[in-house]
């Protein structure tokens, strides 16, 4: 249903209704232009969501799967726990199976998963109730890790700065803050009068819909910028640092995250602009030595021809190639802020110390 008009960050992002049995988020392929809430309750609807970003962005898409699943879970009618856990992991692989390249897709699967097999011996009333609170402590853990994350970048930022961002790892990507916006909005609520400048992020343009939209609507000074804009506003002086979220962090470093994130990484090296990469643990992969063994999420050519135009854009049959992801090489990385601290080159020792 579409609500009536207020501010994008009074909504949740992704939240549970206990009574109805559903999964409720926010439509993000329909922002700016309206602020539609859907409700979901089957395996496909969820997975939809999901594939077709409907929510995105790697904690909200754990959050979201979490309760996902639960919702699945409560449409399962057995009292066998044979039976229940053999359904159970069906809807988990199906879900997991929806985007691959954000690690805390399964992550939070897996987390659900854990505690259904620690309980084979309960109750399936008890085990629902488990799983609801697990759910909802994820995105507790959620909303905690991102104000974390937003202490330790706030202290590497002054007052008056530029900052530039990249794709959306806002409060939409999130449940509160954001993980690359948690440090603005912390600054912004104690008056550092930080001038932001955002990206469109193409192809899906979710730093002009989403990153654009709910800054403004939290009263930060933001600019919106084209994508190959980003060397100019740097030359200029007008960008004092680069923080971006990200989808997975490798164990040396490489973090996956929005098509695009390497250029601007490779032109803040050349201009001297430090690069902070906002990541939650549970997106640290340590089972992922680097970059080239990221597997990264290659979407339709419609996204680029024409999904966001009255028309379409290119010529019919034209060859298209469209991965969602880039790699950004550790070199290029500055920082990578964690819940925990901030992680720094060799990035194989300091990452696996704040993962403990």
């Amino acid at each position: 249903m579409i609500m009536e008009k207020k501010s994008i960050l009074e909504y949740e992002t992704v939240e549970l209704d206990t009574k109805e049995n559903e999964l409720v988020i926010i439509d993000q392929t329909k922002l700016p232009g309206n602020i539609e809430i859907i409700r979901l309750k089957t395996a496909e609807e969820i997975w939809n969501a999901i594939y077709l970003l409907k929510v995105r962005g790697a904690p909200a898409i754990g959050v979201a799967a979490a309760m996902g699943l639960y919702v699945l879970a409560g449409s399962i009618k057995t009292d066998s726990y044979v039976m229940f856990y053999e359904k159970f992991e069906e809807y988990k692989d199906y879900l997991n199976s929806a985007r691959p390249t954000a690690v805390n897709l399964s992550w939070a699967l897996s987390r659900m998963d854990r505690l259904v097999r620690s309980m084979k011996d309960s109750a399936i009333p008890d085990i629902l109730k488990a799983l609801e609170k697990e759910a909802q402590n994820i995105k507790k853990e959620d909303i905690a890790v991102c104000r974390a994350i937003g202490e330790y970048g706030l202290s590497l930022v002054k007052r008056g700065d530029g900052i530039l961002t990249h794709c959306n790892a806002g409060q939409l990507a999130t449940c509160k803050y954001g993980t690359a916006t948690a440090p603005i909005y912390l600054g912004h609520e104690r008056g550092y009068g930080f001038k932001v400048f955002a990206d469109e992020t193409r192809p899906l343009l979710q730093g002009a819909r989403l990153t654009a939209f709910e800054l403004q609507s939290a009263g930060i000074d933001v600019t919106l910028i084209c994508d190959n804009m980003s060397a100019t506003v740097m030359k200029q002086g007008k960008v004092n640092a680069v923080f971006v979220g990200c989808d997975r962090v490798a164990a040396n470093g490489d973090t996956a995250n929005k098509i695009g994130t390497s250029v601007v990484a490779t032109v803040a090296k050349y201009y001297n602009v430090p690069v902070y990469v906002c990541a939650p643990t549970s997106t640290i992969d340590l089972n992922t030595p680097d970059g080239e063994h990221i597997n990264i999420e290659v979407r339709p050519d419609s996204e680029i021809t024409e999904m966001w135009y009255k028309e379409r854009m290119a010529p019919e049959g034209i060859k298209v190639y469209n991965p969602a992801f880039d790699v950004t090489d550790h070199s290029l990385i500055t920082g990578i802020i964690t819940e925990n601290g901030i992680a720094y080159e060799p990035y194989t020792d300091s990452l696996r110390k704040l993962k403990q």
